[in-house]
């Protein structure tokens, strides 16, 4: 009896082996394809609703923000707006990406963020749809700059306006918390130039 005993315990024992062991490898290389991504390989809805793929800012030195019109850091797209106008002929594009998850402070539809940016800012660099930029539904965007980029105590974003900075080679170079202004970041642009 105790050997019949030893041989179903060795064979719970290899069981469980070989099921960690796929699991091991299945994450590894869950891994590996998420590192081989860059940021080219995403896609996103503009704020007019049409497929933006990142492979046209391909070459150019990208500021990516999550923002909101009703945050008290709203009053920064006045800031993201300078930095676009003294800097776009360089190549450098700022990347607004609506969400409505602190808060609720992105409450309105495209139409009405659109507007808000227009009369209240004269924003004229590229804004996206409403996204999620935490949880299951966070938009694939933000889970590679989260996971690229980590934060303080936690990798999630933690309020509106957290920005990322990303070099002409499409490397995430640096993440910034939302009260770091745009002004702030003008000479972390200007290394990357």
């Amino acid at each position: 009896m105790l050997s019949i005993f030893a041989k179903n315990k060795f064979k719970a024992i290899a069981v469980f082996a070989l099921l960690f062991l796929s699991i091991a490898l299945s994450t590894t290389y869950s891994t590996n394809k998420d590192s081989d991504m860059k940021i080219y390989d995403f896609t996103a809805k503009t704020i007019e609703g049409t497929d933006k793929s990142f492979t046209d800012y391909k070459g150019k030195i990208l500021l990516v923000v999550n923002v909101a019109s009703k945050c008290g850091f709203t009053k920064q797209y006045s800031g993201l707006e300078s930095l676009y106008k003294k800097y776009k002929d360089n190549g450098v594009e700022i990347l607004a990406f609506p969400c409505n998850q602190f808060g609720s402070q992105e409450p309105g539809t495209s139409e009405d963020i659109k507007e808000f940016c227009s009369v209240n800012f004269g924003v004229s660099f590229q804004l996206f749809e409403k996204v999620d930029v935490n949880g299951d539904n966070a938009h694939q965007l933000y889970k590679y700059l989260t996971k690229a980029k980590g934060g303080i105590i936690t990798d999630a974003i933690k309020w509106n306006f957290t920005k990322f900075l990303i070099d002409r080679e499409g490397n995430v170079v640096d993440r910034f918390a939302p009260q770091t202004t745009p002004e702030s970041i003008e000479k972390e642009i200007e290394k990357l130039l």
